[in-house]
């Protein structure tokens, strides 16, 4: 007799055969021990875009390839690119969508240029408009009505940051 995830596991394997060459499918199962994945093949969720295996990891958001580039880890959304993560050089990169509080990034919105939040104004007009101190940031309403004392600061922030970047600091 089988169990439940026998037969799961048998399903897999036969889908996956449906699709890949039993070859590749024994390579991905030898790469799933290589790295110590050892539990029941039911366990893991397995796709294929029919030329390699991937593991699809815990939490759903990356893929392992099992075949082709044996470990690599590929993006399986592009949420993952849009949300803060650590570059190599241990730098802090920022979310795309939503660099500071008020500041938001819109494909549609200038052209994917930054603005304050809501708004169609550029974070670095704002910033300009505080540079010189002459316009305090609770003043920048006067000039843009739907901006804040926040968002003008978020706005003198995150410039000073992207400054920063660029001078290689």
């Amino acid at each position: 007799m089988y169990s439940f995830r026998d037969i799961v596991a048998l399903r897999t394997f036969v889908r996956l055969r449906s699709e890949l060459p039993l070859q590749r499918i024994r390579t991905a199962m030898g790469t799933l021990q290589d790295y110590d994945l050892t539990d029941h093949p039911s366990s893991y969720k397995l796709v294929t875009d029919r030329k390699t295996i991937f593991l699809v990891d815990e939490d759903g958001r990356d893929l392992v390839d099992l075949v082709k580039r044996r470990g690599q880890t590929l993006l399986l959304s592009m949420a993952d690119v849009f949300e803060p993560f650590t570059n190599l050089q241990g730098q802090d990169v920022v979310d795309f969508r939503q660099p500071r509080t008020n500041i938001e990034v819109r494909e549609r919105r200038m052209g994917g240029w930054p603005t304050i939040a809501g708004t169609r104004v550029r974070y670095d007009t704002v910033a300009l408009l505080l540079e010189d101190g002459s316009v305090a940031p609770e003043d920048a309403h006067h000039y843009y009505p739907h901006v804040s004392a926040q968002a003008a600061l978020d706005a003198a922030d995150f410039e000073a940051s992207v400054r920063e970047r660029r001078l290689g600091h």
